[in-house]
C-alpha cells in the first residue's frame, strides 16, 4: 500500500492523508484482524461538495459517511471535519492483505472544512431526504480517534505528517447506493456534505 501511495504521488498526486476501514468489531472478527486497515488519500480521488460521483462501471458501489481528524504539529489531533467515502465494495472483502494492497477499495472522498475539535458530536445521514441513521455518539463503530491516530502512525510511520487528514472509517453500517439519488452526510456542528449519484 505504500509503495502503491509513493508510486501515486511520484507521478504528481498530492497526498491528503490516511483512511481507515473495517474498524467496526463485527468487520475486525470476520477478517480476523486486531486493529483497522489503513489505506492513503490524495488530490486525485477527491470530489467538492454537491459533486457527482458516476458510479455506471462499478460493481458494488458503497458510501460511508465519517469523521474526519487532522494531525496537528504534536502529532495529536487539533481539528475535525465531515467526510464522505465512495467505494467499490469488489471484489467481496475476505482477505485483509489483498484489501489493503487495492487501497481499501477507495474510489473518491469529499472532506468538509477543519473545525475545531469539539466534545459532542451529532451525525445525520440522509438519503434523498429520507433519514438512513442519526447518533449523538459518531465514533461508536470506529474507536476513540486519538487511539485511530496511533493506528495509522504505526503502518505510516514517519509518512504521518502534521496537516494530514484521516478518515476514520463509517459512522453507520456502509450504505449501498444507486444513480439517481442524492446523499447527504450532516455532523454537526461540523457541517455537511452532499454528494450525487449516477451512472
Amino acid at each position: 500500500m505504500l509503495d502503491l501511495r509513493r508510486r501515486m504521488i511520484e507521478a504528481g498526486a498530492r497526498p491528503l492523508g490516511w483512511k481507515l476501514g473495517f474498524g467496526a468489531p463485527a468487520a475486525m472478527e470476520k477478517l480476523g484482524i486486531d486493529r483497522p486497515l489503513v489505506g492513503f488519500l490524495t488530490d486525485r480521488t477527491l470530489l467538492p461538495d454537491g459533486a457527482t460521483a458516476h458510479v455506471g462501471d462499478w460493481v458494488k458501489p458503497m458510501l460511508e459517511a465519517e469523521v474526519a481528524v487532522r494531525v496537528g504539529a504534536d502529532g495529536t489531533i487539533d481539528g475535525y471535519a465531515v467526510a464522505i467515502e465512495l467505494a467499490d465494495l469488489n471484489p467481496p472483502p475476505e482477505d485483509a492483505e489483498a484489501i489493503v494492497a487495492g487501497n481499501i477499495f477507495h474510489k473518491h472522498v469529499l472532506l468538509g472544512p477543519i473545525r475545531e475539535p469539539v466534545a459532542q458530536l451529532t451525525a445525520t445521514l440522509t438519503r434523498d431526504g429520507e433519514e438512513l441513521g442519526r447518533t449523538d455518539a459518531p465514533d461508536t463503530l470506529t474507536g476513540e480517534y486519538g487511539r485511530l491516530v496511533d493506528v495509522v502512525r504505526a503502518v505510516a510511520g514517519d509518512e504521518l505528517r502534521a496537516g494530514d487528514v484521516i478518515i476514520t472509517g463509517s459512522i453507520f453500517p456502509p450504505v449501498e447506493v444507486r444513480p439517481g439519488e442524492t446523499i447527504t452526510a450532516d455532523v454537526a456542528p461540523l457541517g455537511s456534505l452532499t454528494v450525487r449519484i449516477a451512472e
